[in-house]
C-alpha cells in the first residue's frame, strides 16, 4: 500500500526541524502527526514546550511554532503495511532544498528514531543547511519501548534545549 505524509509544520523563522520517518496507521488515519496515543512525542513536546496531548491538536501545533520547532517526515511517499517502519519499500523522500531555502533559520536536525536517521542520511543529508546540528534521537514510537518516556524525554530535552 503506499502511504503519504503531510504537509510540514513550520514557520519561516523555525530553528528546530524534528523528522520522522512516514506517519503510521494511526496519525494518516487521524490527520496528525504522532496520533496513536502511546507515541510519546507529544507528551515530550509538552514538557519541552508546553505542547502537550491535553492540548487540541492545533493549539499543539501553534505553541511548537511559536517555539520555533518545525515538524516533518523525511519521506514525501513510500510502500508500507502497517505502520512498522522496517516495512517500508519504495522511498521517495520529501524536497528538502525546498524546505531550506523556505527556512533559512533551521540550525538543529532532530531525527526521530534510527529509520528517520537512516533516510535522511540517504536522501538529504548533503542539502541541508551546512551550520545545521543534526542529532539522532530515541524513537518516541511505542513499538521502542528499551527506553521509558522518562529516559526519551531527558535525551530529547538534552537535544533540544541544551
Amino acid at each position: 500500500m503506499i502511504v503519504r505524509s503531510f504537509a510540514p509544520i513550520s514557520a519561516p523563522d523555525a530553528k528546530i526541524l524534528i523528522l520522522g520517518s512516514m506517519p503510521g496507521v494511526a496519525s494518516l488515519e487521524a490527520g496528525q502527526y504522532y496520533a496513536h496515543p502511546r507515541n510519546a512525542f507529544w507528551p515530550i513536546m509538552g514538557v519541552l514546550f508546553g505542547a502537550g496531548p491535553d492540548l487540541p491538536y492545533a493549539e499543539r501545533v501553534v505553541r511548537l511554532m511559536a517555539s520555533g520547532v518545525a515538524v516533518w517526515d523525511v519521506l514525501q511517499a513510500c510502500e508500507r503495511e502497517g505502520s512498522l517502519d522496517s516495512n517500508i519499500r519504495s522511498e521517495v523522500p520529501n524536497d528538502f532544498a525546498a524546505f531550506f531555502r523556505a527556512h533559512p533559520s533551521i540550525r538543529r536536525i532532530s531525527l526521530n528514531g534510527g529509520k528517520a536517521a537512516a533516510a535522511f542520511r540517504k536522501h538529504a543529508a548533503r542539502q541541508g543547511p551546512p551550520l545545521a546540528e543534526i542529532v539522532t534521537l530515541p524513537s518516541t514510537s511505542p513499538a521502542h519501548a528499551a527506553r521509558s518516556v522518562g529516559m526519551k524525554c531527558a535525551l530529547w530535552k538534552a537535544a533540544l534545549l541544551p
